[in-house]
């Protein structure tokens, strides 16, 4: 595939990056149609940025691997982080087919890159000639280097032709499998919301909350009802509020009930082949199970770091949980005497000592933490130094032009000359500095400003 073999319309929203504050994607102008040719644009332009950066003649550098790489793929980054954001949150039958159907092209994508020895031969030379002491480089570019050697590595560059086959295969049938995990999950989650027939029984929850459940119930088809939609991970807000302990126990055996409840959104079957092919994919590329896998990217490095710090958690974290234990037992106790705590009770109740023993009440916050009265009340505001919208020429902005360094200045993503600090960044900076430019352009017209 190449760049020519899938051309994307100039009319696609996706075609430019969006001028909306914040870098935000259009969703008014963002249609499911819009989605498919995107992704396979993406695909298809990424292979062939890879492909020129692979055939490179001249020696590898920082500048023709490593900055390449990073400019690479702008597209995709930007139709999958709106589609995969849409497709966990607020999916449609059209959208659902479609993340089956480029879920393994995807997969497969990223194993055409990580996978590819060319690449990888340039990106290693670079990282011989760092260890070798060659080749100098700054402390955020040497960072860089390392882990894109690293990324190259788990993905199983090293290994032989017919392991690497094998890899492909499980790479494919894991994001099958993981996309039909997480459409099954939220189908589940929206299938098992909690219909209340009589308001009286949402007593204690905030007005606005119940007037979505009424909103929420009309939206299904069920006029003069009210529906507690689940949300995602169990923890669910309303357990909070309500005085009702039947109906607290609605929503939280509803709540841990989802994906395992049988019927066509039943999820521990395909739990169990993607926990078999995890640790077959673990087991081909030298770890000893999918956890070792997982912790070797991440800040722990290791299983055992990681089961020793919770191991030391442990009797802080016991010892503080029998203390709020007997406080909400006792607070129990005073509305249902005798009454036993069931998981159900612990939010209410431990919101009620809190608001007893400290008068707080993160109720009253609300208001001021939705977004829409947020931005009416002007606490993030367009920069007037800066454009209306970030150009296309935004990333050589950027890329030439100081900023300013203070931690404590309100206008940190703009030219030094908007503040009075006197700490700019130098116009030359690291390929690692540089490499956020994607993220720059679509912030570099909007800041936070004390209102």
């Amino acid at each position: 595939m190449n760049a020519a073999d899938t051309p994307l319309d100039p009319a696609n929203p996706f075609a430019r990056p969006p001028t909306l504050p914040y870098g935000l994607p259009d969703f008014a102008a963002i249609r499911d149609d819009h989605f498919r040719p995107a992704l396979l644009a993406g695909m298809a332009r990424e292979r062939a940025e890879i492909e020129a950066i692979a055939t490179e003649r001249q020696r590898p550098t920082v500048a023709n691997t490593l900055e390449a790489l990073e400019r690479a793929g702008a597209l995709l980054d930007r139709v999958t982080a709106v589609f995969f954001n849409q497709t966990s949150a607020d999916s449609t039958p059209v959208l659902d087919d479609l993340e089956e159907e480029v879920a393994p092209l995807l997969a497969a994508h990223h194993d055409a890159i990580y996978l590819d020895p060319r690449l990888f031969a340039r990106v290693d030379a670079l990282h011989r000639a760092t260890v070798a002491g060659s080749l100098s480089l700054d402390a955020a570019t040497a960072r860089l280097l390392d882990d894109l050697h690293r990324d190259f590595r788990r993905a199983g560059v090293g290994l032989a032709e017919p392991a690497q086959q094998r890899l492909r295969e499980l790479n494919a049938d894991l994001s099958e499998l993981e996309a039909a995990f997480g459409r099954e999950l939220l189908a589940d989650t929206n299938a098992s919301a909690v219909v209340v027939e009589d308001v009286g029984e949402l007593a204690g929850l905030p007005a606005d909350a119940v007037a979505a459940a009424a909103e929420a119930a009309i939206a299904r088809d069920l006029p003069g009802r009210y529906l507690l939609a689940l949300q995602l991970p169990t923890q669910q807000p309303e357990l909070v509020h309500l005085d009702d302990r039947g109906l607290r126990e609605r929503v939280h055996l509803a709540s841990i009930a989802r994906g395992q409840r049988g019927g066509e959104h039943d999820t521990r079957a395909t739990l169990l082949r993607i926990a078999r092919l995890r640790a077959e994919r673990a087991e081909l590329l030298g770890y000893p199970n999918h956890a070792a896998y997982v912790a070797e990217d991440g800040t722990a490095k290791t299983t055992e770091a990681v089961l020793g710090l919770l191991t030391r958690l442990v009797p802080a974290a016991v010892a503080n949980a029998r203390r709020e234990a007997g406080d909400i037992l006792a607070a129990l106790s005073t509305d249902v005497p005798g009454a036993t705590a069931q998981p159900w009770d612990w939010a209410y109740y431990a919101e009620r000592v809190r608001s007893q023993r400290f008068h707080l009440d993160e109720s009253l916050l609300r208001p001021y933490l939705e977004l829409d009265g947020v931005l009416r009340r002007g606490v993030f505001r367009p920069r007037p130094s800066c454009t209306a919208s970030p150009s296309p020429s935004a990333s050589t902005w950027l890329a030439t032009t100081p900023r300013c360094a203070s931690s404590r200045c309100t206008t940190a993503t703009g030219p030094a000359s908007a503040c009075s600090c006197s700490t700019p960044i130098p116009a030359t900076r690291s390929a690692a500095e540089r490499g956020w430019t994607r993220w720059w352009t679509r912030t570099s017209c909007w800041a936070s400003a004390r209102s």
